[in-house]
Order: C-alpha cells, then structure tokens, then sequence
C-alpha cells in the first residue's frame, strides 16, 4: 500500500513539473518568435535569426515534452526563418516567424497558465 501511494505521489509530482516545464518552454518559444517578428519587421536579419533560433531550441524542448502538431508546424517555420533570414531576407523569414507565431498561440500558451 505505501509503495502504490509512494508511486502515485510521485507520479503527480513528475507530471505536474512536465507541465510547467511545457508551459514555461511554450511561452519562451512565443516571446522569442514575436522578437524575431519584430526585428524582422525593422529589416535586422541577423538579429531575427538570433531570436528565431532561441525560439525554435524552446519549441522543441516544449514538442519533446508533449507533442502538438501546431508546435511541430511552428517548429518548420522557424527553421524556415532562420535559413531564410541568414541569406539576408529579412521580409521573408519574418513571414516564416509570422506563422510560427500563429502556430504557438495555437497550442493554447495562454490557456495552460
């Protein structure tokens, strides 16, 4: 009986700390995707790729967590900005950035928190 309580407990534990780390990855991914929207917007390719690179290293943390296939759409346009906007186009990889933002809000970021 212990052992199955102990389990049990420990299980919630774990699963509540894979939530918060989803959540937490998810709105890291949303904050540097709007930044690389931002600078995309202002013509600064580099500094979008900066930004589209964080958000992606977020966005597959989150994806690993829990698989969504918006996050898995995000996680293409971000990919796709970032190739995009080392080539110096900064209008095109902001619309990449533009959809991998749409993508992350799809998955609820501010419904979960």
């Amino acid at each position: 009986m212990k052992k199955t309580l102990i389990a049990l407990a420990s299980a919630l534990l774990l699963s509540g700390t894979l939530a918060f780390a989803e959540t937490e990855h998810t709105t890291q991914s949303l904050e540097h995707a709007n930044a690389a929207v931002t600078h995309g917007q202002a013509g600064h390719a580099p500094i979008l790729v900066e930004h589209a690179e964080a958000a992606l290293t977020h966005a597959e943390a989150a994806q690993k967590v829990e698989a969504n296939p918006h996050m898995a759409e995000a996680i293409t346009h971000l990919k796709a900005a970032i190739d995009t906007g080392k080539k110096g186009d900064a209008a095109g990889a902001t619309e990449h950035a533009k959809v991998a933002v749409d993508h992350i809000k799809m998955t609820g970021v501010g419904a979960k928190q």
